[in-house]
């Protein structure tokens, strides 16, 4: 009976979970619950992952493990029995996935496939991202050390973030850096989530554009100097008078 108190809410958190993925998942509209708690493996990893978390603080020895373990097996999802998750984590796909030992994510987040909490170095203790409330993350982010993404934050596809990012704001690139903060740019048009601004590759862009006017402007002037060496005039060198005049 002591075991089984650590499981209390395990059945609230799955149902908060089925839930999440009917509401941000188009492929789970009009599917049963039943159904996305069978067939999904972002559901299925979740499900496994509450157990084996239990059992963890209940210090229950290598079980945890094995649960998780097959799990990866099973879904393609690693998440370590000791990271805590909060209710309504929607794991969209979910391949790839890998969400470390100290890494803590707050409620209502998602992740998509390739996503990776991951750590640097060796050193024992936190070591992994702490995710807050209504994160999104995008495919292939790698979010790495114990740095705090910010309530509302997104994380673009294939991002690396290595610092704390702030609340509702928007990351893109490698590194990562802001492009929007509460929802605005910094500087500059808007854009939408889709179409991520990247001032990186803006910068790149731009270089591009001013070393090919420039070019212009060199093959221009060449041009011209070549047309006016054809019809500069020779000038007449005159030699001495052989009649001595």
């Amino acid at each position: 009976m002591a075991l089984l108190g650590p499981f209390a809410g395990v059945t609230k958190e799955v149902r908060r979970d089925v839930e999440a993925a009917r509401e941000r998942d188009p492929a789970a509209r009009g599917v049963s619950r039943l159904e996305i708690l069978l067939a999904w493996p972002g559901i299925h990893a979740l499900l496994s992952h509450r157990v084996a978390h239990r059992l963890h603080r209940a210090e229950v020895p290598l079980l945890p493990r094995l649960i998780a373990t097959l799990t990866r097996s099973l879904t393609g999802i690693e998440i370590h029995p000791a990271a805590r998750i909060g209710a309504g984590l929607f794991i969209d796909h979910g391949t790839g996935v890998v969400i470390g030992e100290t890494a803590e994510i707050g409620e209502d987040v998602t992740l998509y496939q390739g996503v990776t909490l991951g750590g640097t170095g060796f050193a024992v203790g936190k070591r992994h991202p702490t995710v807050q409330d209504n994160v999104t993350i995008g495919s292939g982010a790698k979010l790495l050390g114990p740095i705090t993404i910010g309530h509302g934050a997104k994380i673009g596809a294939n991002s690396v973030v290595i610092t704390d990012v702030e609340a509702n704001c928007t990351v893109v690139g490698n590194p990562g850096h802001p492009v929007r903060v509460d929802g605005r740019r910094p500087e500059g048009p808007d854009a939408d989530w889709i179409h991520l601004p990247d001032p990186i590759a803006e910068a790149l862009q731009e270089l591009s554009r001013r070393i090919a006017a420039q070019e212009e402007q060199l093959a221009e002037l060449s041009g011209r100097d070549h047309q006016e060496a054809e019809v500069r005039p020779l000038r007449t060198v005159r030699g001495p008078n052989p009649a001595g005049g």
